[in-house]
């Protein structure tokens, strides 16, 4: 068996995380470069116009508020493995996001949180994230459906509600179907083994985090001067949300799908292309692409599990 040189083993990894790192940045500067959609001198003109320190912080602070939530939350369910401090929190989570940005679903931001933490508790920890992911996907579900009835789209509406209903129902019937050892009871099991405590705080801050970026969303349109109500901005957000979160997508597609669905609909409801288009890539901007910077300074410093219990 060939053996690696510990100084050729430090060496790869260090090429593995600056690949990592160059690779957001040029996926970043390539989403930004090649979008002949964005028209800056209408952006730089309307941002002179409504220019406001105290809006600006304003934005920021619904960045920080979406990202911190997604903190407490992992902080919440990884103490079920063993207890993280907010920083440890923070420099697993955004890693992680920085990880997953090339990945399918996101797949990488699981593996790069599992890295932090004992090799025999990867499964636990995949697990965790599934349920701090899925109540995303719930709120994102639940928000969605009422947003497409707001808007009129009630046959869509009752369509996605049965399908789930049935979806539902066939995996209470089948689940002590076993496929390679694992069944739907053995993922309620696992599920109601988590204190009913860290569940009720993942389902708070999950629609919290929601309520945040949504509204990050709504308050980008009203500084680009969009002027429709309330109820039918926010449905079309949320309906916008829901349809780009069903569709399975790799990361960095996921702002050209949210985007386009965004055109979409608000084209319905005759809001300028390139108005949505800018709170698009404002919305991503913010809450990806700033995160990832943060992230990739984490994934340089990342150290092996192991090298924790010597410091």
């Amino acid at each position: 068996m060939i053996t690696i040189p510990h100084k050729a083993k430090q060496f790869l990894v260090f090429i593995v995380k600056l690949l990592i790192v160059v690779g957001a940045f040029y996926f970043i500067y390539n989403q930004l470069a090649s979008n002949d959609k964005l028209d800056w001198d209408k952006f730089l003109v309307l941002y002179h116009k409504n220019q406001s320190f105290a809006g600006i912080t304003f934005i920021l602070f619904f960045s920080f508020l979406n990202r911190f939530f997604e903190i407490l939350k992992w902080q919440n369910l990884a103490q079920i493995v063993k207890p993280i401090s907010i920083n440890e929190a923070t420099k697993q989570v955004l890693a992680a996001l920085t990880l997953g940005v090339f990945t399918p679903v996101g797949v990488g931001e699981y593996a790069g949180k599992a890295l932090y933490f004992d090799k025999k508790d990867t499964k636990k920890i995949i697990f965790l994230n599934l349920i701090c992911n899925g109540i995303q996907i719930v709120a994102t579900g639940i928000f969605g459906i009422l947003g497409m009835m707001i808007l009129g789209y009630w046959l869509w509406s009752f369509a996605i509600i049965g399908i789930t209903f049935l979806f539902i129902l066939f995996s209470f019937l089948s689940k002590n179907i076993t496929i390679k050892g694992y069944s739907i009871d053995n993922l309620i099991e696992r599920i109601n083994e988590i204190p009913k405590k860290i569940h009720r705080k993942n389902f708070v801050l999950g629609m919290c985090r929601y309520l945040v970026f949504s509204h990050q969303y709504y308050f980008l349109f009203l500084a680009f001067d969009v002027d429709l109500s309330y109820p039918i901005l926010m449905a079309t957000i949320t309906t916008v949300y829901f349809l780009a979160s069903v569709i399975p997508s790799f990361q960095f597609l996921d702002f050209a799908l949210k985007g386009s669905l965004a055109v979409y609909f608000f084209g319905l409801l005759h809001v300028n292309e390139w108005i949505v288009v800018f709170v698009t890539t404002l919305m991503w901007f913010l809450n990806v692409v700033l995160p990832v910077i943060i992230g990739s300074y984490y994934v340089l410093i990342f150290k092996p599990y192991k090298s924790f219990k010597e410091i």
